[in-house]
């Protein structure tokens, strides 16, 4: 995986998630031990989403972010996009699933209008993009002035006391659970692997600025190893 790039990395991602769609909510839950949860809760807040607003959750994969605002904000208009269709049929089955709107896109070829959404929120998403700048560009392209960004996510671990234990977590146990509830080891090795070999939060605060968002700012959490940015058209 580490030598893949460009339409080779996205067709490997995209094959992954399509293998574990089934089981994906139940691992995120044990893998966070049900923090994914909160945050995602966290994510809607900082989107400052109200009545009427049309919110694109991208890489909705089973579409935790388009609930959770249909549940937090009645009145707005979750939209869910991913270029995974098994992750989405997977959504669409859940309950409230159906009454979201679905839409297979490419987040480096978004299939929108500019300044069309007042927010867009994304949950593990960016990490796994071939183009990270791309990626960045179009989520600004797409959103209103004065629209919100939010992006939930891995992020490197710093390096201190609890490195050691971090890593543990993250290249044996989650391995071995992702073996044992999906009997998908690979895809739960690529976790680990793309969370340390990605950005650390302030670099992607500092790549969201060179995109374009101004205000940005930047939230970790379980000991490190994920966070919330967030950001302003």
């Amino acid at each position: 995986m580490a030598n893949l790039s460009g339409k080779e990395r996205a067709a490997y991602v995209q094959n992954m998630f399509a293998r574990i769609a089934g089981r994906y909510d139940l691992m995120n839950r044990l893998m966070t031990m049900g923090q994914d949860v909160r945050w995602r809760k966290e994510v809607i807040r900082r989107a400052g989403i109200t009545d009427g607003d049309r919110v694109l959750d991208l890489g909705a994969g089973t579409g935790d972010l388009a609930l959770t605002i249909r549940e937090r904000v009645p009145g707005a208009r979750p939209l869910a996009a991913d270029f995974t269709l098994e992750m989405m049929r997977v959504g669409q089955r859940r309950p409230g699933g159906g009454a979201i709107p679905w839409c297979a896109a490419d987040a480096l070829h978004l299939p929108f209008a500019r300044g069309s959404f007042e927010a867009v929120v994304s949950g593990f998403l960016v990490r796994n993009v071939a183009d990270l700048t791309r990626a960045l560009e179009e989520q600004h392209r797409i959103l209103k002035p004065g629209g919100r960004i939010v992006i939930l996510d891995t992020t490197r671990p710093p390096d201190n006391l609890l490195a050691p234990f971090i890593r543990f977590h993250l290249n044996v146990v989650i391995p071995a659970l992702g073996r044992w509830i999906t009997g998908e080891a690979e895809a739960y090795t690529y976790l680990p692997d793309s969370t340390t070999g990605f950005l650390r939060a302030e670099t992607l605060a500092e790549r969201m600025t060179s995109a374009g968002f101004r205000n940005v700012g930047f939230k970790r959490m379980m000991f490190g190893t994920v966070a919330i940015h967030w950001g302003e058209r």
